[in-house]
């Protein structure tokens, strides 16, 4: 006899995520969950995107992270908005940890929430928290060959961003075939390449998250 102990944890999740799905499409919310590894650079393109759209949209930001509150404190520090979340040592959020965040935000006064995932490429794939889009960050020193390694989170990731791509020509990264093989992994998912600390292709990635943004909105 096999017992599937993990079947019911991603049931019950599910049905939570429903039901922030549900509430942050009446409230007109854009909910964004940004998946990468430790170091690729979730704090500083989160930075970069607030940077880009703050002047017209108000954000919030639910950071998860095993321990400390280091990315909320930096959030914070920009005037927006900043929920902390940690694990005590488990590798991914949860749909019910997003509900008891988003208690402590006023939605109707909101128009974009980021989500930072834990930093890991195989949990945070299983586990659907009510988000609009999941979107991957990978950065160009931690190599061309993951999407050979960890495909399940280019294959869900509705787009990806390539970042530190100033440090293209320093590290051994074969950008033809990282988009290849992105490419046959998931077709419609945009890339932009990006250099977040600089503001380098900012622009592109912030006009693809404002179309998102306004379908939301205009259909809640």
């Amino acid at each position: 006899m096999e017992i599937d102990i993990k079947k019911p944890i991603l049931d019950r999740n599910e049905r939570l995520a429903q039901d922030n799905r549900k509430l942050f499409d009446e409230k007109g919310v854009f909910v964004l969950d940004l998946m990468a590894s430790p170091g690729a650079g979730k704090t500083s393109t989160i930075l970069a995107t607030i940077a880009a759209l703050r002047d017209r949209y108000n954000i919030a930001v639910i950071e998860g992270d095993i321990a400390s509150k280091v990315d909320a404190e930096k959030i914070s520090a920009h005037g927006i908005p900043a929920v902390q979340i940690n694990t005590g040592g488990a590798c991914h959020l949860e749909s019910d940890m997003i509900q008891r965040a988003i208690e402590a935000l006023d939605l109707d006064e909101l128009d974009l929430v980021i989500i930072e995932n834990v930093g890991n490429l195989v949990c945070p794939t299983e586990f659907y928290l009510g988000e609009h889009a999941k979107v991957m960050i990978l950065s160009v020193p931690e190599g061309h060959d993951k999407p050979y390694k960890y495909p399940n989170i280019f294959q869900i990731a509705e787009a990806v961003i390539l970042n530190k791509y100033d440090t293209l020509s320093v590290f051994d990264f074969d950008e033809a075939e990282f988009r290849a093989v992105v490419t046959s992994l998931n077709h419609a998912a945009p890339m932009f390449p990006m250099s977040a600390t600089k503001g380098e292709g900012v622009d592109a990635w912030a006009e693809w998250l404002t179309a998102r943004i306004e379908a939301v909105k205009s259909s809640s």
